[in-house]
């Protein structure tokens, strides 16, 4: 029995030193997302956009995307608006012509997904008479900043050749599920985004709100299918050299899920596509990262293994409970042994505090970038509730890694540009 217990406190260390040393990366990194570069030079528009906008049953929404892009402040001749109807039984084709949008329907019931839809799209473009310098890539429930593409335009033209604007949220207050949603979101444009664009890493591509310069496209092609095309994509790009940029003001607006149900199918998805791209980009990254002394590669083949990440702080949460508990039952039974006192090390400690700043620094960046309110500041005291499901819901994506089924998330929530503009 004695040598069991000494073998669960080896493993249980070995697991609370994985936590630290991530913990401890990520507050390191975090700390680069405070500085926001305020510049207000005028950039003249120069390259041309092919729109893009990925729609499988969205009629409820479509249009407000299309009236936002329609209304960007941007000479109209550089961009059009473009829309692949995937596989729609609804009038999500109909509505887009109405107002507008350039409309292409796509029928393929074995290649289903927004990976496969966009490659059949970017093939067309390619083709095209007329020609665009980058694509740029919305989901059907987003709705565009009016600044949106100079500023896209204008990290182009510092040399980025894949930028990713800022994810916000159309409904933060709708249910307690999209306010944690939501402040995720901000965490993840200051703390992670922003940080490493700071430090000259590459960010990550976010699956909407993306620029992609055609040429760079073209080279190495989409070739991506999997459940989280961004980040396969992403992977590709570090692995070939190049570093996604971060646009902070290049707003775009998504509907979050409202329900717990609608959130964990999504982030199963998710995670069942991290663990897909992981097995096939973890180590190819990690050895180029460490043969070309490469921050940027290392730090993004540590991003694609989330799901182990989520599973790993997940374990080190029950192990400080277990540690309590056996330490209050010590104390009050006056017992020593397998029960009796258990000492909790320097490392959980650590990890603790680390963590502990983290939850604390979050409403520090958010009055940074206007999103703290009291209805805010509720929601983000109960969001612990919100992390925890991250365990079970990584170790679901795991095991379910090879399933490619996509999961389509209805989207309802008709908003206006100036509505959102005007609370920001």
């Amino acid at each position: 029995m004695n040598e069991l217990v000494h073998i669960l406190i080896i493993i249980s260390h070995v697991f609370v030193g994985f936590a630290f040393i991530y913990s401890l990366y990520n507050v390191i990194i975090s700390l680069f997302g405070i500085y926001k570069k305020k510049s207000k030079d005028i950039v003249e528009p120069k390259n041309s956009f092919a729109l893009l906008v990925a729609a499988h049953n969205e009629e409820a929404v479509v249009s407000d995307v299309i009236l936002s892009l329609n209304r960007l402040d941007y000479p109209r001749e550089l961009y059009d608006i473009f829309v692949i109807a995937d596989n729609c039984t609804d009038d999500t084709a109909k509505n887009a012509r109405a107002k507008g949008a350039i409309v292409y329907e796509r029928f393929d019931k074995d290649r289903r997904g927004k990976g496969f839809a966009l490659e059949w799209m970017f093939n067309k473009i390619f083709k095209m008479e007329k020609k665009y310098d980058s694509v740029v890539i919305f989901d059907a429930d987003n709705i565009a900043s009016k600044d949106f593409l100079k500023q896209m335009n204008k990290k182009l033209l510092e040399g980025y050749k894949v930028v990713q604007g800022y994810l916000d949220s159309k409904n933060p207050k709708d249910t307690w599920i999209t306010a944690c949603y939501s402040i995720s979101f901000w965490q993840n444009n200051r703390m992670f985004q922003l940080a490493r664009n700071n430090m000259g890493l590459s960010s990550q591509l976010g699956g909407t709100g993306l620029c992609i310069d055609i040429e760079v496209l073209k080279k190495l092609g989409w070739g991506v299918s999997c459940l989280t095309e961004d980040l396969e994509f992403t992977c590709k790009l570090v692995y070939n050299g190049y570093k996604v940029g971060f646009a902070h003001d290049a707003i775009v607006y998504d509907e979050k899920p409202l329900t717990l149900v609608q959130s964990w199918r999504q982030r199963r998805r998710w995670m069942q596509g991290y663990a897909d791209v992981s097995g096939r980009y973890f180590f190819k990254l990690l050895i180029k990262g460490i043969k070309e002394r490469s921050l940027t590669a290392i730090d993004c083949a540590i991003y694609t293994i989330q799901p182990v990440l989520f599973i790993i702080m997940g374990i080190v949460t029950v192990i400080g409970l277990v540690q309590v508990g056996f330490n209050a039952f010590g104390y009050l039974s006056g017992k020593t042994g397998i029960m009796g006192s258990v000492n909790i090390n320097i490392l959980t400690i650590m990890t603790v505090v680390f963590t502990a700043f983290l939850y604390l620094y979050t409403p520090f960046l958010l009055i940074l970038d206007k999103k703290l309110d009291v209805k805010i500041l509720l929601y983000y005291i109960i969001m612990p509730i919100y992390q925890i499901t991250w365990f079970p819901i990584a170790i679901q994506g795991i095991l379910k890694k090879n399933d490619k089924e996509w999961s389509h998330t209805k989207h309802t929530r008709s908003v206006d540009i100036d509505e959102l503009e005007k609370a920001n």
